[in-house]
């Protein structure tokens, strides 16, 4: 089913262009599943042995090399191809990338390094351009001097890429030659052969993806500038030029090195910046309020490793720090943020101290008094780098953190020397931290002590569910004590609790912890959930696996809903990253056609359903206004034999009754539920800034720049 929620221009832009994106969720009851004893019973001999060769592994598991055969998967292996054009600009043989979307879901990527070779291979025995197409764990990233630093770990991107294609060609440009391959799902067409001759040097990567892969195929531009625009960032002197020749009906003349040298008439972007991690935290920062002037910066190398970092504090009470390692993004962190946040620590509380603004050691600022309000991007690069797990989240490589530490210690101890204003505003900015924490620490010992007082009594207002058991329970956070009254009526009492809300709940998104815990309606929420909150949160201790938001379908319902997510992403997004968290979607009407009774859940869905009928509804009304002219007795025949037809506008769910709340909304094996997820963590809390914010300028260019897709029910 469709979105039913209908003000996208505030809430549902989160979920669409933000980070925060949810995913249909029908729930069922899990069928039984049949254990059936193999024909050959308990023999295992060599036979039973499958052996998969080439690229094989890749197409039998996808999800073990790219990740997912969703979305994120799709994008992946533009990301990879990419890779290895921007290593060869990190190495200092490129400087100019260019992305191109094309028709029939092609995908173009091209750099003008040095070209992959394509001489014999003394191992494999073909081609050495063959050998990486085609083969994991082949590349220049293993040693020997094909790169110092690369992003890769593996060497296995573009022959994953490879694999995973319907369609793909290599194109290579060196040594005034031009050398192409053809490949279908991993395997060569024909060996690499000579097209001519060339005066330019680099490497042309085309695919298609499979689509027997991928269910649906479907790039988003959104993602891929965001995504280009940040490795720009990282790169200093790469320009990167991004094209959507996707819906084009003038000729490609791909035989051109570059596609922009064709000057087509569709979207494209290009990015260059020269100031390298300060333009990137210029750029995060540009819908806040910066605390300080001058934006710290260090480029150094230490033992190996070359650190790069910029920071800058902005009036905020939420802490954004990106971590790279050899230009790829570690959501999960590692070893470099780790120094970075040791040192950051240390150096703040030896400046203070020196100057006399912390007395004793009670006065010391913490980690997480440092972090407040604070922007930072920490990238690194270094060879022989270790990655936990294939997605590259987490850097596992320990010479890192010594490195961060030992550069950034001293670059950041003589930034803090040479700017003493900057350096006062940062140190008010962490002494209001400091006073925060100690206020909504006492705010929080004051609730557990009035919860062990109350033997941890749940809310009054909680109708709770029967089960103990939290995989099993379920909790509907509804809006209003109508909506309340009706679906603790129609609930089944067993493993479904309700939580009604009065009104709108506070913004989270400024507010700290003790301002939070004094409001009634969410402390009531933080005791039903049963997890706690800050740094006592404990995910295990979870009372249900489904936390399910039900509000109004109208433009209130929708800023409840808004308030909600904020708040759960901001202090409970393990509960999101677990996947807990749920959208109900109610019915908008309820269509009577004669016995028959058809909930209808978008507008496009009681067009469908009505079909011809539409028409005679809008027939029937006309008549009957002429009708209301004349006696009873002169009723047309054409009205008498239309048959009825009623349809009920559903704007709230206190509208419904228990049965049909159940029916629609409640009952696992029909309702339809909606599983929000954080697929960019980033773009979700760009999102929720410029959204919940302060910057009341940032949120009107927003809303004027999104307002087409609002659908406004007013």
């Amino acid at each position: 089913m469709e979105n039913p929620l209908n003000f996208k221009g505030f809430f549902a832009i989160i979920l669409v262009l933000g980070g925060c994106k949810a995913r249909h969720f029908m729930a069922k009851k899990e069928a039984k599943k049949e254990v059936k004893q193999s024909s050959k019973g308990h023999h295992y001999n060599a036979e039973d042995i499958t052996v998969l060769e080439g690229l094989e592994p890749v197409r039998k598991r996808p999800g073990m090399y790219i990740g997912t055969t969703g979305v994120e998967g799709l994008h992946h292996l533009i990301w990879e191809v990419f890779d290895n054009a921007r290593d060869e600009a990190m190495g200092g043989f490129a400087d100019n990338v260019e992305v191109a979307l094309l028709p029939n879901n092609r995908v173009r990527v091209v750099d003008n390094g040095r070209g992959i070779p394509v001489d014999k291979h003394k191992q494999t025995k073909v081609s050495a351009l063959e050998t990486i197409m085609t083969t994991l764990h082949a590349g220049g990233k293993f040693g020997g001097e094909g790169y110092k630093v690369s992003g890769g770990l593996h060497g296995v991107g573009v022959s994953v890429v490879n694999a995973l294609s319907i369609y793909a060609k290599a194109e290579v440009h060196r040594d005034e030659g031009a050398y192409v391959q053809e490949y279908k799902q991993g395997k060569k067409k024909a060996g690499v052969k000579k097209a001519g001759t060339s005066k330019q040097t680099g490497t042309i990567i085309t695919f298609e993806a499979d689509p027997s892969v991928f269910k649906e195929i479907k790039y988003d531009w959104g993602k891929i500038t965001a995504h280009l625009r940040q490795q720009a960032y990282l790169v200093k002197g790469m320009r990167i030029t991004i094209i959507d020749a996707r819906e084009t009906e003038e000729k490609i003349d791909e035989s051109k090195f570059y596609l922009k040298e064709l000057a087509l008439d569709v979207p494209t972007m290009s990015f260059y910046f020269e100031g390298g991690l300060l333009s990137l935290v210029k750029f995060y920062n540009q819908h806040q309020k910066p605390i300080h002037k001058n934006i710290f910066y260090v480029e150094k190398e230490e033992d190996g490793v070359d650190v790069e970092i910029s920071l800058q504090y902005v009036d905020d009470i939420s802490a954004r720090i990106s971590a790279f390692a050899n230009n790829t993004y570690n959501a999960e962190g590692g070893m470099h943020i780790t120094g970075f946040k040791t040192a950051l620590t240390r150096t703040i509380n030896n400046y203070a101290r020196k100057n006399n603004l912390i007395k004793g050691a009670e006065d010391n600022f913490t980690g997480d008094d440092v972090l407040e309000g604070i922007t930072a991007v920490v990238s690194i690069k270094m060879q022989e780098i270790q990655f936990e797990g294939q997605t590259k989240g987490k850097l596992g490589s320990v010479e890192a953190r010594g490195a961060v530490d030992a550069v950034f210690a001293e670059s950041f101890g003589a930034f803090l020397e040479e700017h003493p204003d900057d350096a006062k505003s940062m140190i008010g900015k962490v002494t209001l931290a400091l006073k925060a924490r100690k206020a909504a620490k006492a705010a929080k010992d004051s609730v557990l002590r009035k919860g062990a007082l109350e033997g941890m009594t749940l809310p009054g207002k909680l109708a709770d569910c029967q089960s103990r058991n939290a995989e099993e329970s379920e909790i509907f956070i509804v809006e209003g004590d109508s909506a309340g009254g009706s679906s603790k009526q129609g609930r089944d009492r067993r493993t479904q609790a309700i939580l009604p809300l009065r009104g709108k709940i506070l913004n989270v998104e400024r507010a700290r912890l003790d301002k939070m815990l004094a409001s009634a309606e969410i402390k009531a929420l933080i005791v039903a959930m049963g997890t706690a909150i800050g740094d006592v949160f404990d995910i295990s201790k979870i009372r249900y696996h489904k936390i399910i938001i039900a509000t109004d379908a109208d433009v209130d319902g929708a800023h409840i809903r808004t308030l909600l997510l904020t708040l759960f992403y901001r202090h409970f997004k393990p509960i999101i990253e677990t996947g807990y968290l749920y959208i109900a979607q109610p019915p908008l009407y309820k269509i009577k056609k004669g016995k028959e009774i058809i909930y209808a859940y978008t507008e496009n869905e009681k067009i469908k359903i009505l079909g011809k009928d539409a028409e005679k509804i809008e027939e029937v009304e006309e008549e009957s206004e002429q009708v209301e002219d004349t006696e009873e007795k002169e009723e047309t025949t054409e009205t008498k034999k239309t048959p009825k037809i009623s349809i009920q506008r559903y704007k709230g769910l206190g509208e419904m009754n228990p049965e049909e709340l159940w029916e629609t909304t409640m009952d696992p094996e029909k309702r339809v539920l909606k599983q929000v997820t954080i697929e960019d963590a980033r773009e979700a809390d760009k999102v929720f800034d410029t959204l919940m914010g302060t910057d009341v300028t940032s949120r009107k260019s927003f809303i004027q720049s999104n307002a087409k897709l609002a659908n406004l029910d007013v």
